[in-house]
């Protein structure tokens, strides 16, 4: 209790501190945010929940792990700083398809099934992926350690790596990349059809299973291109995967199905409140903070669903 009256007391008395805090923040929660924005699209579109969210982040972050400790194109020249920037992309395509894969062995036999059939199934995959990763990888913790240099402002009491910053700057380009691709492409309109009313849309014409199909392996592309960055600022193992799966679910219940908006901003707030706990609690309680979000949002959606239904009373 001490050392978090301690802590607490640094909090107010240099409020430059806090600055720090939200920065850092930040910083991740825009990572937790491009994760959540996926798996909104699967339950928005499929009415899938699905649990394996967090394994597909963890097999894009070691999808560029591999790239780089392979060294195949550090043998042409190119530094580890700029084969990570490479596994961006790489990752996003591997994981497109191996969402692809798991959508057609897996996913359109529970589609049409009841919420805990399709929640067994994705936990299926979840454990499946997470086990087959540490059959290949290993279960030690593992990050990229690259030659990026660290800003610093505030006579040095702010420190902004730069690794972190083109990580938000990469995330935020992923991000209004996809956002535009739903807006103007035809596949994206297809996307917000099915969303809303898949019986209609089937009517129109839309091949509702081609979309399906489409909307998890982009979900799963997104989830390997957060990975990707994640693991040149963070570390990354096998079994993490639920740790970014809560999260995703606290952002999207938080937000609501179909607000990107608020999906970013619910992010933002997470990042923030793991970065506050853990520095009053201690590193031990980040994870714990994103399970207390997530039955604290669950707590507050059932108290206004109960005031809603006594309104209409």
């Amino acid at each position: 209790m001490d050392q978090i009256l301690f802590n607490v007391g640094l909090l107010i008395e240099y409020p430059i501190v806090n600055l720090k805090i939200i920065i850092d923040g930040v910083m991740i929660g825009a990572l937790f945010a491009l994760a959540a924005y996926g798996l909104a699209l699967v339950w928005g579109v499929m009415n899938v929940k699905n649990l394996a969210q967090g394994d597909f982040v963890i097999a894009g972050g070691y999808t560029s792990w591999f790239l780089v400790k392979t060294g195949w194109l550090q043998s042409i020249g190119l530094s580890d700083n700029a084969v990570a920037l490479i596994g961006v992309p790489v990752a996003l395509v591997v994981m497109a398809g191996i969402g692809w894969v798991c959508y057609k062995l897996i996913i359109t036999r529970v589609i049409e099934r009841d919420l805990f059939t399709s929640l067994l199934a994705t936990f299926g995959l979840a454990i499946m992926m997470a086990q087959i990763m540490n059959l290949l990888f290993g279960s030690d913790t593992q990050s990229l350690k690259l030659e990026y240099d660290t800003l610093y402002f505030a006579d040095g009491l702010i420190d902004v790596p730069i690794a972190k910053l083109i990580g938000v700057c990469m995330a935020a380009g992923l991000a209004l990349a996809v956002i535009l691709f739903m807006k103007n492409s035809r596949m994206g309109q297809a996307i917000r059809a099915t969303a809303q009313d898949s019986r209609a849309a089937r009517v129109l014409g839309i091949d509702t299973e081609k979309v399906y199909a489409f909307t998890f392996s982009l979900n799963a592309a997104i989830c390997g291109a957060a990975g990707a960055i994640i693991v040149m600022v963070w570390v990354i193992q096998p079994f993490y995967g639920i740790t970014y799966s809560i999260r995703a679910f606290v952002i999207v219940t938080a937000a609501g199905l179909g607000n990107l908006p608020g999906v970013i901003a619910a992010g933002l707030g997470i990042g923030a409140a793991e970065q506050y706990g853990s520095h009053v609690f201690g590193i031990g309680y980040q994870q714990a903070i994103a399970v207390l979000l997530l039955l604290l949002v669950l707590v507050w959606k059932l108290m206004r669903q109960r005031r809603q239904r006594q309104v209409l009373k």
